[in-house]
């Protein structure tokens, strides 16, 4: 199954709701669970992006939806790259030769 990088920057209201209810954290998990992705790595960072999350997605089309459903809500930016595997990158590059 195709992988993706997350990174996501909370807004103002999510830095809000954070602080109120850190549990919404899981809440939203089991949401992105219930839409087919399958969350493999959370990590909250410092810096420029609060939140890196790899995942496992069905396709862009569903990876495409999660990314609607949540930056709709006016609490989240995120930033979305797919992820691809190093040997098949390698191999990729190999079969051009």
């Amino acid at each position: 199954m195709p992988r993706y990088i997350l990174l996501s920057t909370l807004t103002t209201e999510g830095r809000k709701t954070l602080k109120e209810k850190p549990y919404r954290i899981r809440e939203v998990d089991e949401e992105i669970e219930k839409m087919g992705i399958k969350i493999l790595k959370q990590y909250a960072t410092l810096g420029p992006f609060d939140f890196v999350n790899i995942v496992e997605a069905p396709s862009n089309d569903a990876i495409s939806k999660l990314s609607i459903e949540l930056t709709s809500r006016g609490t989240i930016q995120i930033t979305t790259l797919p992820a691809i595997d190093i040997d098949s990158f390698v191999k990729c590059l190999k079969d051009n030769d």
